[in-house]
This record gives C-alpha cells, sequence and structure tokens, in this order.
C-alpha cells in the first residue's frame, strides 16, 4: 500500500503543481494585463511558430535515428518507424507521467522489434548521460556570457559582482571534487552504491566514444540539441517585442525553460512562469514575456500531444503481423 501510495503521489503530485502555478500565475494579472496577453496570442505571427515545430520534429528524427548508433553494436537493426514512433509515444507519457517515457520507449521497441528490455533501456540511460553533458554545456555557456545577470537573477542583488559569483562556482568545484574523494574512500554501503552509479556514468559516457559510429552519434546529439535551441530562437520572432532578443536572452531563456520542464510534466504551469521571469531581465515586458512562454508551451505540447497520440495508434497496426 505504501508503494502504490508513493506512486500515486509522484504522478499526482507534479501535475497538481502545474495547475497550482497556472492558477496562481493567472491569479495575480490584473483584467488589462489578461486582456494584453491574449492579444498578443491573437496578433502572434504563427508562421514562425510552425517553423519552430518544424525544427522540433527534426530533433525528433534525428533522435529516432541517433538510438539506431546504441542499438546496432547490440545486434539489432530495429525499423526506423518503428523508433520514431517509439520515441514519439515516450514524448507522449512523459506528459502523463513523469519520466515514464523512457520505460514506455524501451517496453514499445522490446515488444515489436523483440529486443530484450534491459539492452533497450540500457541504451535509453546511455543517451540520456550524452543529453546531460549537453545540457551541462548549454548551461555553462550561459554563465559564461551571462554571468553577472544570473548571479543577480539568483541572489536578487543587481550589484552582485561577476567575481563573487565566479568565486562561488570555484568554490562549489573544489568542495565537489572533495565530495568525491570521501565517497572514494567510503565503506558505507549506501556510499558505495552512490560510486557504482557514478562509475556507471563515466561508463556510459566512455563506452559512447567506443562505439563504431561515435561521430555520427555525437554529430546527432549536437543536432538535437542545436534544434531544441533554434525551436526556442524561432518564436522570439512571432511576437514583435521579443524579435531582437540578444544572444544571451536566447540562451538565458532556454536554459530557464529546460531546467522548468523537471519539475512539472512537460513544464506544466513552470515553463511560461520560468522563461517569463528570464526575458523580464533583459527588459521585456511581463505580459509580452508570458505571452511568449505561453506560446512557446502550448506548441509544444500540441506537438507531442498530436505525433505522440498517432504514434501510439499506428504502432500496433504498423506491426501487427508481428503481434
Amino acid at each position: 500500500m505504501n508503494k502504490k501510495f508513493k506512486k500515486i503521489t509522484f504522478t499526482i503530485l507534479p501535475i497538481a503543481l502545474g495547475v497550482f502555478l497556472i492558477w496562481f500565475s493567472l491569479s495575480k494579472l490584473e483584467p488589462n494585463d489578461i486582456a494584453a496577453i491574449k492579444n498578443s496570442f491573437k496578433t502572434a505571427n504563427y508562421w514562425w511558430v510552425a517553423l519552430s515545430l518544424f525544427f522540433g520534429i527534426l530533433s525528433h528524427l534525428s533522435r529516432a535515428y541517433r538510438w539506431q548508433f546504441m542499438l546496432e553494436p547490440l545486434g539489432y537493426k530495429p525499423q526506423f518507424a518503428n523508433s520514431i514512433m517509439a520515441v514519439l509515444v515516450a514524448y507522449l507519457v512523459n506528459l502523463m507521467i513523469p519520466r515514464a517515457g523512457e520505460i514506455a520507449r524501451a517496453t514499445a521497441i522490446s515488444k515489436y522489434e523483440n529486443i530484450p528490455f534491459e539492452k533497450a533501456i540500457g541504451t535509453i540511460v546511455s543517451e540520456r548521460i550524452a543529453d546531460v553533458i549537453m545540457l551541462l554545456f548549454i548551461i555553462a555557456t550561459a554563465f559564461f556570457f551571462q554571468t553577472e545577470l544570473i548571479s543577480s537573477y539568483l541572489f536578487k542583488e543587481e550589484s552582485t559582482s561577476s567575481y563573487n559569483i565566479w568565486y562561488i562556482i570555484i568554490g562549489l568545484i573544489i568542495f565537489s571534487f572533495l565530495i568525491l574523494w570521501l565517497i572514494k574512500k567510503s565503506n558505507n554501503p549506501i556510499i558505495k552504491k552512490i560510486q557504482n552509479f557514478v562509475y556507471g556514468l563515466i561508463e556510459g559516457v566512455i563506452s559512447i566514444f567506443k562505439m563504431k559510429k561515435k561521430w555520427a552519434f555525437i554529430f546527432h546529439t549536437v543536432f538535437i540539441w542545436t534544434m531544441y535551441v533554434l525551436m526556442f530562437y524561432t518564436v522570439t520572432f512571432a511576437l514583435p517585442e521579443t524579435t531582437n532578443l540578444p544572444f544571451g536572452a536566447l540562451i538565458v531563456g532556454f536554459v530557464v525553460g529546460g531546467l522548468s520542464m523537471a519539475l512539472t510534466n512537460g513544464g506544466l504551469g513552470t515553463y511560461p512562469i520560468f522563461v517569463a521571469s528570464a526575458l523580464t531581465l533583459y527588459g521585456i515586458a511581463e505580459n509580452p514575456a508570458l505571452a511568449f512562454g505561453w506560446i512557446m508551451w502550448t506548441a509544444q505540447t500540441i506537438m507531442v500531444l498530436v505525433f505522440g497520440g498517432v504514434s501510439f495508434l499506428i504502432f500496433p497496426i504498423y506491426n501487427r503481423k508481428k503481434t
């Protein structure tokens, strides 16, 4: 019963948090603010939004193709169509149950391509390691170009010196190395599990460079994240207030939006608020900043619902001879 309660809580809590944040965000708006946001939705140039979704589709196709490079050394060559549908279904499931998409993706490819679930999930974990590295690189880029602005955002102090934040970063790096050294020396069972987990991540990264088509894998990893950034960038042209955003605003907004996705299902409630708070740092008025966040989030969510839903329906039909 306890496990069932935890599972239900883990599923419902992020959705409840997202709904609450939507209510809380809207409750602070005056009628004229709501009218301004509605007007932004009406006057937005949706051709740019469509281009953004095109980049999103390319990223999904590239992710499915990249997956082939992980499965091939294991002796499996799934149909590209099945890889695409498994990836799209995974995104759809993640909207409903946080982080369950990876399991759904491995289960689907296992069922229709006779790939052992353990091996399929292992390749997905290795993929995620590569994605985490790319995300960390983009976050580091944001800090490098916007150190002082990010420090003022984090500490709510406009006068925070860029040197202070670098002292904090260096201190955290030294502290991290100290923790890793202590973990290495410890014989505590829990610490040993953490140690094995870290070693597993390192082995996963090393395995990428050992694969036969490593450069193709690296290319697609960079391509996927470039498409993500372009998805965000192109929507800035949909509203006149966000058309001339500087590079720093683009990167910071993208990073903040990406991090918000981890808090609720698909960034429900969090994505528009986080992105808007980042854009206001660059002089964008709050209403168009919120409108941008909502347009961006709505477009991405509709894309996942449509393509994920179609894939969910077609998957068994396409593979009916195999079942």
